[in-house]
């Protein structure tokens, strides 16, 4: 037995809890909530011992100690950490605040971003890293900024719903905002399944974003799929707007008030912030002066990271300082989440830089 085999486990696991969860919202029956949670559990215990095993494994095959053996080298490592601290969140605020609804939003994240891993065929090989990166800062820096994604993925989601169950008229600006970006997003995913249907190609999943994303759609060579393409999205965000206040009803079966939602996505925020703050920017700050003699050099990744930072900090100076509650830094959670995913994936994959070690690969 070794850690893919434990990783598959955890897998099925939050894709079974993800089933058990959305079940539990139907019909409301105990027994069904806790075996939602012990299929969650089990497959946290299941992945953080294939964490433990895979980094057992780095450690023989790279000799570097155990600290600097940490298993967070690559995307495919940095992924399967991000969901066990999404899940580990999850399961803290499962049991404080005696709600079993956000398992039917977290665990199929969970569980598609392990699947995305296999689907995707991305390199699950160990790679030490380069000699200038062997550093024990690397166990600190990546470690608390993932933990600060998984606390900020948290409060974009009870962010959303907040605005969900705050906004009714189609004519609000916060409506529009939500409505918007999910329209955007759902027209992403869709448009990705048809670049990866029309242009199956065995390529590395890097190879095939830089090469073949969006090419059947809004980058093809004939004008009228252009716009046909462009058409399309301009429908699915009018749909999305113009029905959105369904959504409303699935998340009112949450059973869990919107003061409930902006104070978990405060106290995410707030615990996420200042563990990005040291880990993400100083204690990454200083790895890179060991490494490449520079505290600064305006790579992307830190320039994208600066931008995460600033768009947090607004939202705690907004909230403490000036008073801001309910929609407005609910937009502010859900804008600093998507500057989130940009900085972890789209740096990675779209541009280069001094970071670019951390890829698909």
């Amino acid at each position: 037995m070794d850690s893919s085999f434990l990783f598959g486990i955890s897998t099925m696991s939050y894709i079974l809890a993800m089933i058990i969860y959305i079940t539990y919202l139907a019909f409301r029956k105990t027994q069904i909530g806790i075996a939602a949670t012990t299929v969650t559990v089990i497959g946290f215990v299941s992945q953080t011992m294939a964490i433990l095993m895979r980094w057992k494994e780095f450690y023989d095959v790279s000799e570097m100690g155990i600290i600097r053996s940490a298993p967070l080298t690559n995307l495919y490592e940095s992924m399967v950490f991000f969901v066990w601290c999404l899940i580990l969140g999850y399961l803290i605020l499962e049991f404080r605040y005696k709600n079993r609804s956000f398992g039917a939003f977290v665990t199929p994240v969970a569980g598609l971003a392990l699947a995305f891993i296999d689907i995707s065929g991305m390199s699950k090989e160990i790679h030490p890293l380069i000699p200038a990166l062997q550093s024990n800062w690397l166990l600190a820096h990546v470690t608390m900024s993932f933990i600060a994604y998984a606390a900020f993925a948290l409060s974009f989601s009870t962010g959303l719903m907040y605005l969900i169950l705050k906004t009714e008229k189609r004519n609000q600006a916060a409506y529009i905002f939500w409505t918007f970006t999910l329209g955007i997003f759902v027209t992403l995913l869709l448009i990705m399944g048809i670049d990866f249907l029309t242009f199956k190609v065995a390529v590395r999943p890097e190879e095939f974003i830089k090469n073949y994303m969006l090419k059947a759609s809004f980058l093809n060579s004939s004008t009228a799929v252009k716009v046909l393409s462009w058409i399309s999205m301009i429908v699915i965000i009018f749909i999305t707007w113009r029905f959105g206040s369904v959504l409303k009803t699935v998340i009112e079966k949450f059973n869990i008030s919107a003061e409930t939602l902006d104070e978990i996505t405060y106290k995410s925020i707030a615990v996420g912030f200042p563990v990005f703050t040291l880990g993400g920017l100083i204690f990454g700050a200083i790895w890179a002066d060991q490494a490449w003699g520079s505290y600064w050099s305006w790579d992307p990744k830190e320039t994208w990271s600066l931008i995460t930072w600033f768009v947090y900090a607004f939202y705690l100076h907004s909230r403490m300082i000036r008073g801001w509650r309910g929609k407005r830094v609910a937009i502010v959670a859900v804008i600093g989440f998507l500057t989130v995913i940009f900085t972890y994936l789209g740096v990675n994959l779209l541009l280069s830089g001094l970071h670019a070690y951390g890829g698909i690969e």
